[in-house]
This record gives structure tokens, C-alpha cells and sequence, in this order.
């Protein structure tokens, strides 16, 4: 088996321990190894939960302007708006 190192933040480190400390797993590979298999085979789940949520976020904006809440600004305007926030703005 192949020896990969990798950098965890200590919020996703505390999980692996408590998960190894819990007794279901012998040791933090074992977690990693298991969290990836359930990615994996929930992929498409997430992605489909992704979307939905999307669909339901454009459904709303939809519905907002249909109710004359829209904002007038050119689509060049939130461009530079959406520009701006991406570089000074942390998310989180």
C-alpha cells in the first residue's frame, strides 16, 4: 500500500481522533480511506443537492423580480461587484 501524507485543519484532525478514539476505526487511514469511499459513492447525491439548491436560489430570484424587487444596475456593474468581493472578502 502506497504512503501519501496530507495536511488536515485541526477542525477535520479533531474529527479523524475522535473517530479513531470512538473505537470504529484502528487508526486515522482508515477513516480517510472510508470518508473517500462514501464520497465517492455519493457523488452524484451531492452534486443533484447542489443543483436543487441552485435551482431553488435562481427560482427565487425569479420570483423576486417578477415582484419589482430587482435591482437596476448593468450586468458590467455586478461584474466588477462580484470581482470585488471575491478578491477582499473572505468566505467561510
Amino acid at each position: 500500500m502506497n504512503t501519501m501524507h496530507v495536511s488536515l485543519t485541526p477542525q477535520l484532525e479533531a474529527v479523524v481522533k475522535a473517530k479513531v478514539e470512538s473505537g470504529l476505526y484502528n487508526n486515522a487511514s482508515e477513516v480517510i480511506r472510508e470518508a473517500l469511499r462514501f464520497m465517492e459513492t455519493h457523488e452524484e447525491l451531492v452534486y443533484q443537492m447542489k443543483l436543487d439548491r441552485l435551482r431553488q436560489r435562481l427560482d427565487q430570484g425569479v420570483e423576486q423580480l417578477e415582484q419589482g424587487q430587482g435591482i437596476n444596475k448593468s450586468v458590467r456593474d455586478i461584474s466588477l461587484n462580484l470581482s470585488y468581493c471575491f478578491k477582499h472578502k473572505p468566505f467561510g
